[in-house]
């Protein structure tokens, strides 16, 4: 079985958190894992929100497997969190598993370029706490012979399709980041002398930003990222691994 090793505890803790998120959604959810050089990238994708989520960790060193420099996989999230021993900072792979359509289909790995319009961050949540509120307003206001699935998605739809701000991105993509641990506020750091944020996460990448490349659309976090499609079910800028 192999073994990866985190660069330090706060990566370890910081996925297994993500995949706990994943799990309460689905607790037959699949990732995908990339790893090249010291970077792990993990793939999932929660129910009913239509995005891929992408959660980042880096490495103690560059992966290597016998002659193998890549780690390409799909396996359970579950058998993966169970894995992962955070006071040693390591996890292991789990068997691979018969991936779900998406897991062949991932947004491509170049050509992104920053979108403007995308709100400051608390502007961003606010959005998402008025569509949630909406939600459960107007469908507690529905008489109970018409509260039934199909029109729980139509409302449901409706909300969540809406653009953020002057931009294309879904709000189902900022509800998903935050439901997954993404969109929370920056914490201060540490003045501990490793620096270290505390351990309710670590960021690990730039502000708020939003990307763009082909079809998909890419709302990045310092916490993770989330990866839309902006053009159905075309082949425009699909990437297929």
């Amino acid at each position: 079985m192999t073994v990866l090793h985190l660069a330090d505890t706060g990566e370890a803790a910081d996925l297994a958190a993500f995949l706990s998120r994943l799990v309460h959604y689905d607790r037959a959810a699949a990732v995908r894992l990339k790893a090249h050089g010291t970077t792990l990238a993990v793939f999932g994708r929660p129910p009913s929100f239509e995005v891929l989520a992408i959660r980042t960790a880096r490495l103690a060193k560059p992966y290597e497997h016998g002659l193998d420099v890549t780690l390409d996989a799909t396996v359970s999230a579950g058998e993966l969190l169970e894995s992962v021993e955070e006071s040693a900072a390591t996890l292991a792979v789990p068997a691979a598993v018969t991936g779900p359509p998406w897991a062949g289909v991932l947004p491509p790995q170049g050509g992104w370029r920053q979108e403007p319009g995308l709100p400051a961050p608390d502007a961003v949540r606010a959005k998402v706490a008025e569509a949630v509120a909406e939600f459960r307003l107007r469908t507690e206001e529905l008489a109970p012979e018409l509260r039934t699935r199909a029109e729980l998605d139509r409302v449901g739809r409706e909300i969540w399709s809406r653009p953020i701000g002057d931009t294309g991105l879904p709000v189902r993509a900022a509800h998903a980041a935050q439901s997954l641990g993404f969109l929370r506020p920056v914490p201060p750091v540490a003045s501990s002398a490793e620096g270290q944020v505390p351990s309710g996460g670590r960021p690990s990448g730039g502000p708020l930003a939003l990307y763009s490349s082909g079809a998909w659309l890419r709302l990045r976090t310092p916490f993770g990222s989330v990866a839309v499609r902006r053009a159905g079910l075309g082949s425009l800028g699909v990437s297929v691994h």
